[in-house]
């Protein structure tokens, strides 16, 4: 394929090579692991720190969800409105930079306080990765490779929780939770840097069979998305997916080290391979198995979420009740695999559904929801039903508050289904 380029540094005029949409599909898989690294440490280190700060599962559950989510989510759609109109890669070189930086300040916590502010940097940080990759990996890949590419983008999500799980428990242990913050926080600004020098934007539209669409107003923007059945049902499945996913994650490590006395790198390396491994195959089976299906109907871009969702349900309730720590991770294996096979499609579907000129401000919004309801709600809801439960359940409590969160995923297959009864008609491609 033909890369001239302008004068402009980094500027690419015709469709990429497949050589630049390898690598920078290669280097946003890395950031993205580092984005889920730096979010997911703090599971991992929960006990340590409730035990030192004194907090409750309250405040852990708004630590871990809701000081995070309600940055991350509101910002993420003014600074997709700057990568819909400006450089991508620049927008996430900063971001990455912001969240490292807040991750490592994480380690000189006193308080709930001085642990909720920088846990928000990181949550502003975060804000500026997603929306700006999935639009420039979109101007990478064609329509019909999109769902794989980002399944693969998306597969930094287990590596990154096997990182921040595995990592983070053995720092924890021979270092203590301080330096765990510290030592995977600040490698990330050198990561930036790079990313920032070697990674190349693409033209918009380069995919799409010409020039891209003109730029639409915010308000233009958000009615158009708005306005697509598909859009809003799938948002809203993934959301509330995105309730049990996420508070299984940041909770399940400690219903482990509670429930059955292990120490935090056992856990962390136990639950870091099980999510690492089944979580990435699972993520990339759903890009490529729904790219493959969807060739004959376009339905099977949301019939694979719903169905891997449905099938999650019942091992779910089976890992919280079960009564040894082998049995428990053993179960595990399947919701960790098929609670990621929605991340291709939907993620696909959402930017196939959009104007070239609105993928950032589609991603973000998508996520927006996605974030606010799902991790804002999901571990906030385990550690207040866990407190509420107390009294009466004892160590039990968080046994069955992750089993409660788990019944929003039938709400989540519904949605799913609603989707795909208008996708046939409002996919671009």
């Amino acid at each position: 394929m033909d890369t001239r380029t302008t004068d402009t540094p980094g500027i690419v005029l015709a469709k990429p090579s497949r050589t630049a949409a390898r690598y920078t599909l290669a280097f946003l898989f890395v950031i993205y692991a580092l984005n889920y690294l730096d979010r997911q440490l703090l599971s991992i280190l929960m006990e340590p720190i409730r035990k030192e700060l004194h907090l409750s599962d309250t405040q852990l559950g708004i630590l871990s969800g809701l000081a995070f989510a309600l940055f991350y989510a509101t910002l993420g759609i003014p600074i997709a409105r700057l990568a819909d109109r400006h450089s991508r890669r620049n927008i996430i070189a900063v971001a990455v930079a912001i969240w490292s930086v807040m991750t490592a300040a994480c380690g000189f916590a006193q308080g709930f306080i001085s642990l909720l502010l920088p846990r928000i940097g990181v949550g502003i940080g975060e804000a500026g990765a997603s929306p700006p990759a999935h639009s420039m990996l979109s101007d990478y890949f064609p329509p019909k490779r999109r769902a794989a590419a980002l399944a693969i983008y998306s597969s930094g999500i287990p590596v990154g929780i096997l990182l921040g799980l595995a990592g983070g428990g053995w720092v924890n242990q021979a270092f203590g939770w301080r330096a765990a913050f510290m030592a995977i926080g600040l490698p990330g600004v050198l990561l930036s840097l790079f990313f920032y020098l070697t990674a190349r934007e693409p033209v918009r539209g380069a995919q799409d069979g010409g020039a891209p669409d003109a730029m639409p107003g915010m308000a233009e923007s958000l009615r158009h998305l708005w306005g697509l059945q598909t859009f809003r049902w799938l948002t809203l499945a993934s959301a509330l997916h995105a309730v049990c996913a996420y508070g299984v994650l940041q909770w399940n490590p400690s219903y482990l080290i509670r429930t059955f006395g292990l120490g935090t790198r056992e856990v962390g390396l136990s639950l870091g391979l099980i999510i690492g491994v089944m979580g990435g195959l699972g993520t990339l089976c759903g890009g490529f198995a729904s790219d493959w299906l969807a060739k004959r109907d376009l339905r099977w871009y949301l019939f694979v979420p719903a169905l891997s969702v449905a099938l999650s349900i019942p091992f779910y309730f089976a890992t919280f009740q079960a009564a040894t720590a082998t049995l428990a991770l053993a179960l595990y294996v399947a919701p960790a695999f098929l609670a990621n096979l929605f991340t291709g499609p939907s993620f696909a579907t959402i930017q196939s559904l959009s104007p070239t000129r609105m993928r950032a401000m589609a991603a973000s919004l998508y996520l927006f929801i996605l974030n606010l309801i799902g991790l804002g709600l999901g571990p906030a809801a385990v550690g207040i039903a866990s407190d509420l439960l107390h009294p009466s359940l004892g160590t039990g409590a968080l046994r069955w508050a992750l089993c409660g969160i788990s019944l929003f995923e039938f709400a989540a297959v519904y949605c799913f289904l609603r989707a795909a009864k208008t996708i046939g008609r409002e996919m671009r491609i």
